[in-house]
């Protein structure tokens, strides 16, 4: 692919490689790993823009390319607008083919792929309680696990007890996750206050390997990889081999702009509706707010927030690992970050948003907005 780099000064430069075109501690998983493929294309393309508007938009991202530079942590920084790559940002070594660890933003992914199951009739709907997939809560002396739907895992409003934070590596050191989680004491009745675990969102990729009677990697593949045009890398799996549901997925930068372009356009990559369009829409309906901070709120498996003065739906993962969203701005934000330490430590998610919202947001906004 074809770039420009930014006329930057030589401090900055050599800690980055800039591109513009056209187009909660660290987690230890303890999942089985299997070899990544190669990937066949990491979400590249083709720049049509002309020399002039190029050279506009280097201008235009300069600030912004200069203030990441001052960020060790971040790792990329991809902005796209209207489906133009019009920066990309990579520091630390990295790559544009190498994939990034996107933590909990894999919930998401998971998200979208239970919406196309549910398009296919795979699955019967939100309101199914999860029951049909996992018998043996009959036998739970807590009989309200019995109405704990499909919409109260996306939701993270499962009432289970959390297998994520404290609880996280017991969880993934158990023989069996889907148990495990299974097994958690109610805190809260179903469908009522958020309490965030990965062991719901893991649950759900444990009924799309049942319902798809394939793996979840299969299934992304082939909803998802395919219409996109990537090739999604394999990430970690459980002990009974189902691939880890919302969490330590794969992805290049590239093909995280890609799943954020794909919902910012409705669904559709192209000419091919790829996620229904009624499904891209209510996944960033808020149905619960974060315990710890009552301004975030989440839907489907995605987060909404005011970032900077617009309102993004976004994924989000441990360490600053962000799909951004602007419906109204035709725009998509990129970042990935070192996993090494939650991005609430020392200031670094502060200074991560400060960094798109008065950098970032205020050269990728359209003149006319």
């Amino acid at each position: 692919m074809t770039g420009h780099r930014l006329a930057l000064p030589a401090a900055v430069l050599a800690a980055t490689a800039i591109v513009l075109t056209g187009t909660p501690a660290a987690q230890e998983t303890h999942a089985r790993r299997d070899p990544a493929p190669a990937a066949q294309n990491t979400g590249a393309r083709r720049d049509p823009a002309p020399p002039a508007q190029k050279a506009r938009t280097r201008n235009e991202f300069a600030p912004a390319a200069q203030a990441a530079a001052k960020l060790p942590r971040l790792h990329s920084l991809l902005v796209s607008r209207r489906g133009e790559l019009v920066l990309e940002y990579y520091a630390r070594g990295v790559r544009p083919t190498r994939p990034a660890n996107v933590k909990s933003a894999s919930k998401s992914v998971i998200s979208a792929l239970v919406g196309i199951a549910i398009d296919r009739d795979l699955i019967k709907g939100v309101h199914e309680p999860i029951l049909t997939y996992f018998p043996e809560l009959q036998h739970d002396p807590d009989l309200r696990k019995q109405a704990i739907t499909i919409e109260d895992l996306l939701t993270m409003r499962a009432g289970l007890e959390s297998t994520s934070g404290e609880n996280y590596g017991r969880w993934v050191r158990s023989r069996n996750w889907v148990a495990y989680a299974l097994g958690r004491p109610l805190v809260a009745d179903p469908g009522t206050g958020m309490q965030y675990s990965t062991g719901s969102s893991h649950l759900l990729s444990a009924i799309l390997t049942k319902v798809s009677k394939t793996s979840t990697w299969q299934f992304a593949q082939r909803m998802l990889g395919r219409p996109l045009g990537i090739t999604l890398a394999r990430w970690p799996r459980d002990p009974q081999g189902i691939y880890f549901g919302g969490n330590e997925m794969l992805m290049t930068p590239r093909q995280m702009v890609a799943f954020g372009e794909l919902y910012l356009n409705g669904g559709r990559a192209g000419n091919v509706q790829v996620v229904p369009s009624s499904w891209v829409e209510t996944s960033c309906v808020p149905r619960t707010t974060s315990r710890f901070d009552p301004g975030r709120e989440y839907g489907y498996g995605w987060w909404i927030d005011e970032i900077g003065p617009y309102r993004s739906c976004f994924a989000w993962g441990f360490g600053g690992q962000y799909i951004m969203v602007f419906h109204d701005l035709g725009l998509v934000i990129v970042t990935t970050s070192s996993t090494a330490a939650g991005d609430e430590r020392w200031g670094y998610r502060r200074q991560l948003l400060d960094l798109i919202g008065q950098h970032v947001l205020p050269a990728g906004v359209p003149p006319n907005q």
